[in-house]
Formats: structure tokens, sequence, C-alpha cells
């Protein structure tokens, strides 16, 4: 779907994207990750063609689009017809309806005027702005605003779905929904790239995780792979209980008592079967016995810094 390859985008003297590597695979809900100014926006802005970076490639449905400072405009063209956009921050006609909104756009797509209503009511309703679509856009609330945002960048029934921080600003029920919404859309087949500085959004949805930082890509894998290899560098913590108390004495592991038979066993590896042996050596028994996974956000703020 998306395939970036060594791309460079210069500010003056400031590296806004210092060869940047990056691949969205069909059927992915994407999560890019990134602390504000590590280049997430720039990097969708360049893949859109709306800004332009001085070096690499960028490839969407397997068109060259970019290559080396230039834009391929009628490869541009066709592959935006398959994407669907919805940027951080965005203007709306503040005078005009939701459905106005939308008839605007859809016709921007050239969509058949029967589709086009049937598409509008069905987009509507998706983002529960259907019993407001008579409403004028500018009184609505940050979080309808965003609904109609979406709506808008699924007009054109798009392949690819490119979220710049969509759910900004949003209240609890509002972030819920929008999390539904995007995992419906994956349902439906299309791909989902979805940039976002709030590591409990993506964690929640997404199945692939790339964290930029400073222009560079640091990781690129499932979530699952990440924490594991995570784990690997950074070592295991091990929540262990036993049936009666546990002398640790003369052991490699870093070992804290939070209880009388409870215990936090920190190890450069994985020692649970080393665990098992040398908790029967001591004629005890393990209960239980849990290895505490890292969160996004470790890993997260361990690669920032």
């Amino acid at each position: 779907m998306i395939r970036i390859e060594n791309l460079v985008k210069l500010y003056k003297d400031v590296k806004a994207l210092d060869g940047l590597n990056l691949e969205v695979k069909p059927g992915q809900i994407y999560g890019f990750l990134g602390p504000n100014g590590a280049g997430k926006s720039t990097t969708i802005l360049s893949t859109l063609g709306l800004i332009f970076p001085q070096e690499g490639r960028i490839s969407l449905f397997d068109l060259e689009v970019f290559r080396d400072g230039k834009f391929n405009e009628d490869s541009l063209v066709e592959a935006k017809r398959r994407i669907g956009y919805m940027p951080e921050h965005a203007t709306l006609w503040d005078f005009m309806t939701p459905v106005q909104t939308l008839d605007i756009i859809a016709d921007a797509f050239k969509i058949p005027r029967a589709e086009k209503e049937r598409r509008i009511r069905e987009l509507l309703e998706l983002v529960n702005l259907w019993e407001d679509r008579n409403r004028k856009v500018g009184k609505f609330s940050k979080g309808m605003r965003q609904r109609l945002l979406l709506a808008q960048a699924l007009i054109n029934d798009p392949d690819l779905l490119i979220l710049d921080e969509p759910m900004t600003g949003l209240d609890p029920t509002g972030i819920a929904e929008f999390k539904d919404i995007i995992r419906e859309q994956r349902k439906a087949g299309r791909t989902v790239f979805f940039s976002s500085h709030i590591l409990a959004h993506v964690e929640e949805i997404c199945d692939t995780v790339g964290v930029i930082v400073k222009g560079k890509l640091r990781v690129e894998d499932s979530l699952d792979r990440i924490k594991r290899e995570f784990l690997k560098k950074a070592g295991y913590t091990i929540i262990l209980e036993t049936n009666v108390p546990v002398d640790f004495t003369g052991v490699d592991w870093r070992v804290s008592p939070l209880g009388e038979r409870k215990y936090r066993i920190a190890a450069p590896d994985d020692i649970r079967e080393e665990l098992h042996d040398f908790v029967a050596s001591k004629g005890a028994k393990i209960l239980t016995m849990q290895v505490k996974e890292p969160s996004l956000e470790e890993i997260f703020l361990k690669m920032v810094e």
C-alpha cells in the first residue's frame, strides 16, 4: 500500500525526515508513533504529494509516485483516487451542513448522484451525524467535527485510509466510537495508516507499529514482536507466588519481596524454567508466575531516549 525508501525532507538546515524507510502492507492497521516534531505529519504530507521531499522514493499501490525530488503527477492522481485522508488540522465550511459538505467532496470525486446520496446517508449514520445532517457545521462540537472529517475521508470508498491524529480533542465516548469505526474499516477490507502520539490508542487498535524519532524509523513490527525484542534487551520482570516462603539467597537474579510468599524477580533472560527447578529444590510449589510485559509507553520512552 505504502512504501517509503530513504526519504529526506529538509526545512532549511533541519532534517524533518532523515532517510526514512517505512512500509504499510494491505489489511494492516498501522500505528505511526512519534513525539511532537518527530516527522509524522511531514511523512503523511509527503506521501500525499502536499509537500516536496528532496530525496528518496514513495510508492502507493505499487505505483512509484515520487523519486528524488520529483512527483509523477499521473501516478499520484491515480493513487489518490483510492485514498481517504483525515488531516490533523482541517478547516470545515461552518456555514454548510454535513450533507452539503459531503456533497461537494463527492462531486470532486465525480461520484454519480444516486450513489452519492446513498453514500452520504450511509456515512453520516456511521459517524452518528445523521440526525444532525441539516445543522450548520459551525455549531458542531470538536467531536462532531472530527466525525464529519472521518466521513469525508471515506466518501470515495477508499482502499487506504490515512488518519493524522484523528482522536485529538475527543471525549472518552467519542474515542471509543472512533476506535470501533477504525476496526470496522479493516473488516471492510481497508488498510489504515494511523498517526498518533497517544500511545494507548495505538496499543488498543493497531496490529503493526512504527516509531519515528528525529526523522528516522526506530522500529517497525507487530506489537507482540516489539515487546519480545524489548524484553530480550531490557530484561524480564517476573511476578512469582509460592505456597510457602522461599529463600532466594545466593541467586543471580534481583529478588524483591512483595509479601510473605510473593516476589518480584528481575533477570536479564527468561528464567521461568530455572525458577521452576529452583523453587522445587527449596521444597516449595509455584502457585502463580507472570511475566510483566512492558507497556507500549515504556518501549516508546526508551526509544525516544
